[in-house]
């Protein structure tokens, strides 16, 4: 009931939000005749829009658009082409969205980037001027409330050269003071300032560059060294077995060994020569056993 009583109420508001870079001022302007607001319907976020129909005082001027908000205050973003609402997983880095922890992401509903009616503010930059002044936006000049802190944009500011002081050019501004206290000039800290002690601090840090830098070459050579004498003394004890093995091997081929295989060979003979006969032998007790039992079956024939 809440969302529909204030895009009930904001049904007639249409407020314009321009800017002026030149002179850093912006203003605000409430279009009561919807008739005017038509010219940005069917626009892009970032397209360009002649602004004659918004007035005589608008006259010549060009308007680029960069934003808006629906009724219920969701943001325009750039890149969804709809003129509807969409809801979109957001992370760091993206528009309409600011992560509160570190890696979060979050589902948000937004608007996509073509203008249409149910917009409550359109924000819009002005890229050329007119012929007439607009009043509260072209006419005064907002100066702006912080200078420049780097030093290169400092000198580029003023137009100095770097033998130039940089120090005695930086914008300050007066704090009013309170009750019973003085005014207090309050001016940025200068980055990217060379000073003697900036100079100092890098010859410093070269300094121990080169110093890790030797120390490393030193401690590459000794291990590169010590490597050396490590394979080299593995190499040597690889050929120092190598020659033992080959010594005994020399060794043992200058015994005999014709002795030991004839006494193989003689062995393995006589083993042939007791199996021969205990062949024999067995063969001959067969035939003996067969002539027995011959002589029994004629004697029990005969008788």
């Amino acid at each position: 009931l809440q969302q529909a009583f204030t895009a009930n109420q904001g049904e007639d508001e249409n407020k314009l939000n321009v800017a002026y870079p030149a002179t850093g001022a912006q203003k605000t302007f409430e279009l009561e005749d919807e008739k005017k607001y038509r010219i940005f319907f069917e626009k892009r976020m970032a397209q360009e829009v002649e602004a004659d129909p918004l007035g005589d005082e608008w006259k010549g001027y060009i308007l680029r658009i960069t934003g808006g908000n629906d009724k219920q205050g969701f943001p325009m973003k750039q890149g969804v082409i709809t003129n509807g609402r969409v809801r979109l997983l957001l992370a760091k880095g993206h528009s309409c969205y600011r992560q509160r922890r570190k890696g979060e992401r979050k589902r948000k509903s937004v608007r996509g980037c073509i203008v249409d009616g149910n917009l409550s503010a359109l924000a819009c930059v002005i890229v050329r001027k007119g012929e007439n002044e607009i009043e509260g936006l072209t006419d005064k000049i907002v100066p702006r409330r912080l200078g420049p802190k780097r030093a290169t944009k400092i000198r580029r500011l003023f137009n100095l050269s770097k033998e130039d002081d940089v120090r005695k050019y930086v914008i300050r501004r007066t704090i009013p003071a309170k009750e019973g206290k003085k005014p207090r000039i309050k001016m940025p800290k200068i980055q990217r300032l060379v000073t003697p002690i900036t100079l100092q601090r890098k010859r410093r840090r070269i300094a121990l560059k080169n110093k890790r830098r030797q120390k490393r070459r030193e401690d590459s050579a000794v291990y590169h060294q010590t490597l050396a004498k490590y394979a080299k003394e593995k190499m040597a004890e690889k050929v120092a077995r190598r020659h033992s093995s080959a010594s005994q091997s020399k060794a043992s081929e200058s015994e005999p060994r014709h002795s030991f295989t004839a006494e193989k060979r003689d062995e393995k003979k006589v083993k042939q020569c007791i199996g021969y006969a205990s062949w024999e032998q067995s063969k001959q007790n067969e035939d003996n056993n067969l002539l027995i039992t011959e002589y029994f079956y004629i004697f029990t024939t005969i008788f």
